[in-house]
């Protein structure tokens, strides 16, 4: 099976996240990975997993992930274990990594955004980090609230300040221009 670096980065994040994070349910891992992609975009005009994030009433999440965790493919299966318990307010899915967390795939900044989001949201219940998401001039705020695009694709470009707007759009631009040429020349290479 062959594996995005992408994808490896998300699973590898959803391992971090498991194990430096209390009380790690389906919500919180789908905040806390907007989180990660939302900001790394702003900085640098990539994310870190590729994720898409929707705007669904309790905030952004990344539906294919949201989906997949019912029905794991293989390798986030063998990476990470979903399991149902028992909550203070019934059930919760629970999020426990089952192999170590290569943390060489990460960059610096990466890595950093990754040791800063499991710092702040250590103890933080999903229910703040939904409050989080949900505030004004926030991406998900724009378009669940103020557009009114219920379970729409949130751009990653509303993560972008309006005065940094076109340098980091130049770079992401550049970026995705470089990444299709590298595609196409290792097509041609097999």
């Amino acid at each position: 099976m062959i594996i995005s670096n992408e994808r490896n980065k998300l699973i590898n994040a959803i391992c971090y996240f498991s194990e430096n994070v209390e009380k790690l349910g389906k919500t919180k891992l789908c905040k806390l990975l907007y989180f990660l992609d939302f900001r790394h975009f702003r900085d640098t005009g990539r994310p870190v997993t590729g994720l898409n994030y929707y705007a669904w009433p309790m905030g952004p999440v990344p539906a294919e992930l949201y989906n997949e965790i019912n029905n794991p493919k293989e390798d986030l299966a063998a990476s990470i274990e979903f399991r149902e318990t028992t909550a203070y307010r019934g059930k919760m899915l629970t999020v426990t990594k089952k192999s170590d967390t290569d943390t060489s795939i990460f960059t610096r900044r990466e890595l950093s955004m990754l040791r800063e989001l499991s710092e702040k949201y250590k103890t933080a219940t999903a229910d703040e980090m939904v409050e989080e998401t949900h505030l004004e001039n926030q991406p998900w705020h724009q378009v669940f609230e103020v557009e009114g695009k219920r379970q729409s694709l949130i751009p990653y470009e509303l993560a972008v300040r309006t005065a940094e707007h076109e340098m980091v759009m130049s770079v992401s631009k550049d970026r995705q221009e470089l990444m299709e040429k590298l595609s196409g020349t290792r097509q041609h290479i097999l």
